[in-house]
């Protein structure tokens, strides 16, 4: 009898898997922080012959190489895949054995990237589930366009291709097992978002890769398609070269002379607390992403690439779930950390600065004032489902670089549910402009009286 452990990767929308028998398994799309893997095997009681990759990763850095050198599995790698390492280069109908009984077929699945491949899995010669990477997601597929701006129409087109083949050759009752599409911007729209499971026979139903004609699946797929992170550029060149071992020791503790000086350097001080706490007392010139949400995406995103960055955490263990989530993106080794009381990071003298928070009720109920500014951070497919009347966009992504367009004037930041504002607040915060970080839902606003615009 085989199994499926789903091994999640909830702050980057993605999941690897560990299948196998009673033996032996493999292990598909590992995240990077492979200990997390070897205790699913070990509480299996199961040795992993093999480690598969569908595609050379966009967004986030593989435990593969590593997870194959500490285990002495086989490396299955796809054939067009260009890399700088020794691996096993697998193409369109290559099988390998599993456990007894237990087969995985390699079947081409171009469209995330040229070289996508999904794996089937069949119990004794019937299939049982297709990991299907970046092809075939829960109610969408992988975005085409990741690769190169030149390729993004033909990866559409082989994207519909792809999806159709697998639901051609697989009977309905097999289980998709995607790697991306539970949060991923990898995912080319948020369909299926809700949903953590689904068979080919549900994809029928509901996949517009399933439903539509070509041209008219690519069409709307490619309008849909959102903003890349920046820091998806450097992830492919660092699973190209071969992934270091990570480390996650914990980091140099700083002290408030520290920190101090690192911010005078110019460097990043990211506070991991909840928006709350941080509006209430933090340091001076800090900014503010929290470690139970989307650190690595967000804080990847921001960051100028290689910047040091110095944690400040609540507790240990706050620190170390950030570490473990950083390194899937790169970001190996924060330059210092310290944790604890906010009060113990500033120093002798200095107080801490804090700003203040409000709802969309607190802001319709404000007098009319001309020095007021509402800056919206959402992405702009979220801005274009409707927006306040009068205030002035700009992506969160985008605000690092574009801080001195915003309006001069009090600037009460809001996106759809309080943390991307809180994020936003800290960095006009640390640019020395007044703030108010609005925490509250978008779908809140207009009960309040407040005006919004509809496209």
């Amino acid at each position: 009898m085989f199994f499926v452990e789903i091994i999640e990767v909830p702050g980057l929308g993605n999941r690897g898997y560990l299948a196998g028998g009673a033996d032996t398994a493999v292990v598909v799309d590992p995240p990077r922080d492979i200990d997390r893997v070897l205790a699913h095997a070990a509480r299996r009681g199961v040795r992993i012959s093999h480690v598969v990759e569908t595609h050379l990763h966009n967004d986030y850095v593989t435990g593969g190489l590593e997870l194959a050198r500490v285990t002495g599995a086989a490396y299955l790698v796809p054939a067009g895949a260009r890399v700088s390492f020794a691996r096993l280069p697998v193409a369109d109908g290559d099988t390998v054995t599993v456990d007894a009984g237990l087969t995985l077929r390699a079947v081409a699945t171009p469209g995330h990237t040229p070289h996508h491949l999904s794996y089937v899995l069949s119990e004794d010669d019937s299939p049982v589930a297709a990991f299907t990477g970046g092809s075939l997601l829960i109610g969408t597929v992988g975005r085409p366009d990741l690769v190169e701006p030149r390729l993004t129409g033909a990866l559409a087109r082989e994207q519909h291709a792809s999806a159709r083949r697998l639901a051609e050759q697989l009977p309905d009752e097999t289980r998709v097992l995607p790697t991306h599409g539970f949060g991923s911007f990898c995912s080319a729209s948020s369909a299926g978002a809700e949903t953590d499971s689904s068979t080919i026979g549900q994809e029928k139903r509901v996949n517009d890769a399933l439903l539509r004609d070509v041209d008219t699946f690519v069409r709307e797929l490619l309008a849909e398609l959102g903003d890349i992170p920046a820091y998806y550029a450097h992830m492919g060149p660092l699973n190209a070269a071969g992934p270091a071992p990570v480390d996650l020791t914990p980091p140099a503790t700083a002290d408030a002379e520290e920190i101090a000086g690192r911010l005078a350097a110019g460097e990043w001080v990211v506070d991991l607390r909840h928006r709350v706490a941080f509006a209430e007392g933090h340091v001076a010139g800090s900014f503010n992403i929290e470690g139970e949400g989307q650190l690595a995406t967000y804080l990847a995103w921001l960051i100028p690439w290689g910047k040091p960055v110095t944690l400040l955490a609540e507790s240990a263990e706050q620190l170390a779930a950030a570490q473990r989530e950083l390194v899937r993106v790169g970001i190996d080794r924060p330059a210092a950390a310290a944790t604890g009381d906010p009060d113990g990071w500033v120093r002798e003298g200095e107080s801490l600065a804090t700003y203040p928070r409000a709802t969309f009720a607190d802001l319709a109920a404000k007098p009319s004032d001309p020095g007021t500014v509402v800056l919206d951070v959402r992405r702009n497919a979220e801005r274009a489902t409707g927006y306040l009347e009068g205030s002035t966009h700009i992506p969160i992504h985008e605000l690092p670089r574009r801080v001195h367009e915003v309006p001069p004037g009090t600037v009460w930041v809001h996106c759809a549910g309080g943390m991307r504002a809180a994020t936003a607040a800290s960095l006009l915060d640390a640019a020395g402009r007044e703030v108010v970080a609005i925490d509250d839902p978008f779908d809140a606003a207009e009960a309040t009286g407040l005006r919004l615009v509809t496209p």
